[in-house]
């Protein structure tokens, strides 16, 4: 089988003879440390000889250039790299040794060298053995535009270095998707919900060259969006309606929710928009809502356990608020740095606890007394006058209470004093620490002050490389359904390599330079070629790049848990759009929350499901118990909400085929498309017409038509001979359907429109 790796830095290539195998590899003729070296050192080599110093094996380090070339042994006579000399470089002799005892890395370890990538560190060490800073602690600068030409194809900078990219690569860019399909993605990735079928007529007779664009404009000022970028905050927040562990006690956090959905509305700058979250308490003459943002975090899991250490979950809480800012803003595993030097990344347990020391100065408790019921503290309460004034987002109408406690963050005006914790441990203080940032992404300014608000002036420093870089990656990652940087979750050394590093750049330093504009990055992207293109795929591009590295098409992405149930309620008319308030608790199965129950009693004992509009709220506001998440957002992937979660996993389970065929909200949806097409049609092709089209933004082919009709037909002559209870099936779902239908022909259409809702084109998002 052919193995190739191609330069991401030079287009030159070479290819060699590897062993008997015969297997032909690719080797770039320039050996670029940082896209073709360090991937190997860290998977392999970074365990034993990386930045840990405490678990450095035979005094060699090769994360560093100093750490390669030292002496080593008794005698200091020997070397693993020699820059250009392969005779004197040990590490040759030891990857191609065939003496077990000496061989690296170790039989033992389980880890094994590829030839090619043994071929690929002795031509680096031939070549002079260069080393790089991590291309991720190196500040964005600002590229240089490509200038590539492709006749009829191209709208901004970005598809520039796309174009570039699949030049080197010998491929095209894919032909533009049609009118219906582009306006499907394009609602989907702002708003989270489908087109109407009027939309996408109008879009489709409208022959103005900025029709697009004014449909991008008009998405990015409605509600719809503000409440789908928040569903996207609410992982990466860890938001829930509960505290989590054993009898996980309901939470007010909703008010906090609401300010995000506020926030997002008006396009807050990203740069206010941390600052709020992470520090708006310390901000001069701070109002009401800044402190309110605060909230973000304490989203955490709090523990009300009695017989539990409090002193053990303070710092639980405090560490869980340290590694959610690593992974929500720098895109850092800080957790393992937590017992340790991290493994791979040039990041202490010191500098782990400096972070630390920025979230533990607030006077909390690790077990609050009381038990459910009581609010942790610190916290603030919103009342009328809040709610009348800087406040008047939160949605406290929705509510009986009159004053709403949340809990958000309070400076404590001793100073907590912070400790280095020996592996980890809460009851074992080291060396005192205090507030400060890893060297290796940039050092903490001395004129900033030493607290959360010092830390957020950090984060957006002109010369933080990781700021925008990640907030642009997500952005990317919403609108491709991969980042730039696959691993939208770790920019270290085990997290993926930029695919096109310049485009990542550019678009950290124009999101910056333009105000930290959310809505004008989007707006860029959606604009651009690249994310116009059919998802059409050839047998040779689907050879060449599986996974669409290159962004030769667009991809072709499942919709989101909430997203796939928010467009059954949208097309059938269930939806109800108010904003805002309080969780509510839709169709799900019997007896969950009873069966894993601690016992605690509370409101979270039993699930009662709401009633009226309540039922048909957009997913963004299902009540969220962790312990229980909603079963059927969780068959699709949804993040659990018990840590920062900055992108989902992607399954494909017969799970989820029967949360399609079995949840109550799709059979009423479908009840409803068929009323719905009923009232609007006659003719029966023209109904199941209506309802394809509402469900998938398109009108069915003649074959398409002719099997759905065939399915009407089958399924009529079911429920005429008692095959399926009309009535029954007819009595799912609290909705009823009153007018004078026939229930066999309304059963058969409901049906018909079930199986329709079931389309693998349904629920992606094209």
């Amino acid at each position: 089988m052919a193995v190739s790796t191609v330069s991401c830095t030079s287009g030159v290539k070479t290819t060699v003879a590897i062993n008997s195998n015969s297997a032909q590899v690719t080797i770039p003729d320039k050996i670029d440390f940082t896209f073709h070296v360090k991937p190997i050192l860290s998977d392999r080599c970074f365990k034993c000889h990386g930045p840990d110093k405490n678990a450095i094996e035979g005094g060699l380090s090769l994360h560093t250039a100093e750490g390669a070339y030292i002496a080593l042994g008794k005698n200091k006579d020997h070397h693993a790299i020699v820059p250009g000399n392969l005779e004197k470089s040990e590490l040759i002799n030891r990857i191609y040794t065939s003496d077990e005892s000496l061989l690296m890395p170790p039989p033992e370890s389980n880890l094994v060298l590829e030839e090619h990538e043994k071929e690929i560190l002795k031509k680096w060490i031939e070549q002079g053995a260069e080393y790089k800073t991590h291309w991720a602690f190196i500040a964005p600068e600002k590229p240089e535009v490509p200038k590539i030409k492709q006749a009829n194809w191209g709208n901004n900078e970005i598809d520039q270095f796309v174009l570039s990219k699949l030049k080197e690569n010998g491929l095209a860019p894919n032909k533009k998707a049609s009118k219906e399909k582009l306006l499907r993605r394009v609602f989907f990735d702002l708003t989270g919900l489908p087109p109407s079928v009027g939309q996408i007529e109008k879009f489709v007779n409208n022959n103005s060259p900025l029709a697009y664009e004014q449909v991008i404009d008009s998405l990015l000022q409605t509600q719809d969006y503000a409440e789908h970028m928040s569903a996207e905050w609410m992982d990466i927040a860890r938001y829930a309606d509960t505290h989590g562990y054993q009898d996980d006690f309901e939470r007010i956090m909703w008010p906090w929710r609401d300010w995000v959905i506020h926030a997002f509305s008006k396009n807050m700058p990203y740069d206010q928009f941390v600052t709020y979250q992470l520090a708006g308490d310390l901000l001069p003459n701070a109002n009401a809502e800044q402190i309110l943002a605060t909230g973000f975090n304490r989203n955490h899991k709090i523990t009300f356990e009695g017989g539990v250490i409090p002193e053990e979950y303070r710092v639980e809480y405090v560490e869980d608020r340290a590694v959610t800012f690593g992974t929500a803003f720098l895109g850092l595993t800080f957790e393992c740095a937590r017992c340790h030097d991290h493994k791979y990344d040039p990041i202490s347990q010191k500098e782990h606890f400096e972070l630390y020391s920025f979230f533990n100065n607030i006077d909390e408790l690790g077990l609050t007394p009381g038990g459910a019921g009581k609010i942790p503290k610190p916290y603030m309460t919103i009342t009328e006058k809040e709610k009348n004034g800087v406040l008047s987002f939160v949605q406290m109408q929705k509510t009986e209470m009159k004053e709403i406690p949340v809990m958000v963050m309070n400076e404590m005006e001793d100073i907590r004093p912070s400790f280095i914790l020996n592996r980890g441990v809460y009851d074992q203080p080291t060396t005192q620490v205090y507030p400060n940032t890893p060297q290796s992404i940039l050092p903490f300014p001395s004129e900033y002050p030493q607290n959360r608000l010092g830390l957020a002036k950090w984060l957006f420093h002109k010369d933080n490389p990781l700021t925008a870089r990640v907030a642009v990656n997500r952005f990317w990652q919403r609108m491709f359904g991969n980042g730039l940087v696959a691993s939208s979750f770790d920019f270290g050394n085990q997290g993926s390599l930029p695919t096109h590093p310049k485009l990542l750049d550019f678009l950290a330093i124009k999101f910056r330079e333009e105000g930290w504009d959310t809505r004008k990055i989007l707006k860029y992207i959606a604009l651009s070629a690249t994310y116009q293109q059919s998802t059409e795929v050839t047998k040779e591009l689907q050879e060449l790049d599986p996974e669409n590295q290159l962004l030769a098409r667009a991809p072709r992405l499942r919709l989101t848990a909430e997203v796939i149930r928010d467009q059954a309620l949208k097309i059938s008319g269930l939806l109800n759009r108010e904003v805002g308030g309080p969780s509510v608790k839709p169709y799900q199965p019997s007896g969950i929350w009873e069966a894993t129950t601690g016992g605690g009693g509370g409101s979270t004992a039993t699930y009662v499901t709401s009633t009226g509009k309540d039922l048909y709220r957009k997913s963004l506001y299902t009540f969220w118990k962790r312990t229980v998440p909603p079963p059927s957002m969780m068959t699709f992937d949804a993040a659990s909400r018990d840590l920062c979660t900055v992108k989902r996993q992607e399954t494909n389970t017969p799970l989820q085929a029967l949360v399609l065929l079995n949840d109550p909200q799709l059979i009423e949806a479908s009840r409803l498309l068929a009323k719905t097409a009923m009232d609007v049609h006659i003719e029966k092709s023209d109904q199941i017409s209506f309802i394809f089209k509402q469900a998938t933004s398109r009108d069915p082919d003649e074959e398409e038509l002719h099997m759905l009709d065939n399915y009407y037909s089958s399924m009529l002559e079911k429920v005429k001979n008692k095959g399926i209870g009309a009535e029954d099936y007819l009595s799912i779902g609290a909705f009823e359907v009153k007018g004078e239908y026939s229930k066999y022909k309304l059963a058969a259409l409901a049906l018909t429109a079930h199986s329709i809702l079931n389309l693998d084109e349904t629920i992606s998002r094209g």
